[in-house]
């Protein structure tokens, strides 16, 4: 087609996320499998790759904007901008979860955490007594120095004795079929659970030199 030499690309095709070291796929193809086509990149100078009409261009790109280019007729045509995203990423998936505490009481806050080190893209979901009635904040901080990791937050504010249970997260791979799930046993009491009966007044006296006992039944 002279009037399309480019293959109309969809909004996914324009975003490239490869993992470091990896070569990618620039998916500018051509109606005309003969047509001359050039990349160039957001400086407007042409990077030389290996060219495909039915794929595209392949090779190892660093970050950046992305545009391929054609004559038809003695006329330029440019294909959409691509964008590559260099992304550091580990074939593990390595996971851990903690908790502040594990014991609550009715109204106090509860703090999950899920780390997910040396992985910079994954798709994190959460698994909790609450979530049914979308209960509970989840942050996320990307931390790179001193090292790589994704820390997700989960705060159920104002708990209550429904939200004892597991606390799951489920971490998957962005480009990869690996996936890992830890969890954690969260319990909440309606109220405090210890009783202290002291066997003592609040005034006693002891003489000198004295040996008394203080005893306290504890339930």
């Amino acid at each position: 087609d002279p009037d399309m030499p480019f293959v109309p690309s969809i909004p996914e095709d324009q975003f490239i996320l490869v993992e470091e070291g990896d070569p990618a796929v620039i998916p500018c193809r051509t109606s005309d499998p003969d047509a001359q086509v050039t990349l160039v990149n957001s400086l407007d100078k042409s990077v030389h790759a290996l060219y495909d009409s039915k794929q595209g261009f392949i090779g190892n790109f660093p970050a950046g904007s992305y545009t391929c280019k054609t004559m038809v007729r003695g006329v330029e045509f440019k294909s959409d901008e691509f964008l590559i995203y260099i992304i550091r990423a580990t074939s593990q998936l390595p996971v851990e979860i903690e908790a502040l505490k594990t014991v609550y009481k009715t109204g106090e806050t509860i703090v999950v955490t899920c780390v997910v080190f040396d992985n910079e893209v994954v798709n994190l979901q959460w698994n909790y007594p609450g979530k049914v009635k979308e209960k509970g904040l989840i942050k996320l901080d990307d931390i790179k120095v001193p090292s790589q990791k994704l820390v997700y937050t989960l705060t159920i504010p104002e708990a209550s004795v429904k939200d004892t249970g597991d606390y799951e997260c489920t971490a998957r791979h962005a480009t990869k079929e690996v996936k890992e799930n830890k969890k954690v046993a969260i319990t909440v009491h309606d109220k405090g659970f210890v009783h202290l009966e002291p066997q003592f007044s609040p005034l006693e006296a002891v003489n000198l030199h004295e040996v008394k006992n203080f005893v306290v039944d504890v339930q």
